[in-house]
């Protein structure tokens, strides 16, 4: 199996994708050199001796929708792609899917949202191990008193993320009429 990779552009900096020609495997805030070596161990631990191959065309499809979300134009991501890691934080990464777009949740309520009422600190630990970045919206998680906090990719591409989803959520004087 080959995973082929690229680099996209984003307003709020470049995001590293990752995956095979059907299925998506991450979305990272940073660029392949940044992340090269992170991503290395991560092959070796799931996939064994696989190898990236630069190929931005196979993934023409996700940086089109990646586009689209960022001029405000698509409210979810409906990509063929798959979460590696442990049960639980699968359970996470799937309850910040249903996190509607335009709104946040805090830790506990995604704890809550689990079953899992006392593991809040857990579910930060999971949030923080997300390989979606944008497309998972693990931006849309706030503190429980309604601050920005712990984000990967920093408060200032969080408070863009959030920024975007709002202006494009609110209806227009536009839509009224």
């Amino acid at each position: 199996m080959t995973i082929y990779v690229t680099e996209y552009q984003s307003p709020v900096g470049p995001l590293f994708i990752g995956g095979t020609e059907d299925k998506l495997y991450w979305v990272k805030f940073g660029t392949e050199s940044d992340l090269r070596e992170r991503f290395d161990r991560w092959l070796q631990q799931y996939f064994g001796d696989e190898t990236f191959v630069s190929n931005p065309d196979i993934f023409s499809d996700v940086t089109e929708k990646l586009d689209q979300y960022f001029q405000g134009n698509l409210t979810d991501f409906e990509f063929n792609f798959s979460f590696y890691g442990t049960t639980f934080q699968k359970e996470v990464w799937q309850a910040l899917l249903t996190i509607p777009y335009g709104e946040t949740w805090s830790y506990l309520d995604i704890a809550q949202a689990i079953g899992r009422p006392k593991a809040v600190r857990a579910v930060g630990g999971a949030v923080n191990r997300n390989p979606f970045t944008v497309v998972v919206p693990c931006h849309r998680v706030i503190g429980k008193d309604g601050s920005l906090v712990g984000y990967g990719g920093g408060l200032d591409k969080k408070k863009t993320l959030l920024s975007i989803e709002k202006d494009s959520a609110s209806p227009s004087l536009d839509n009224m009429l």
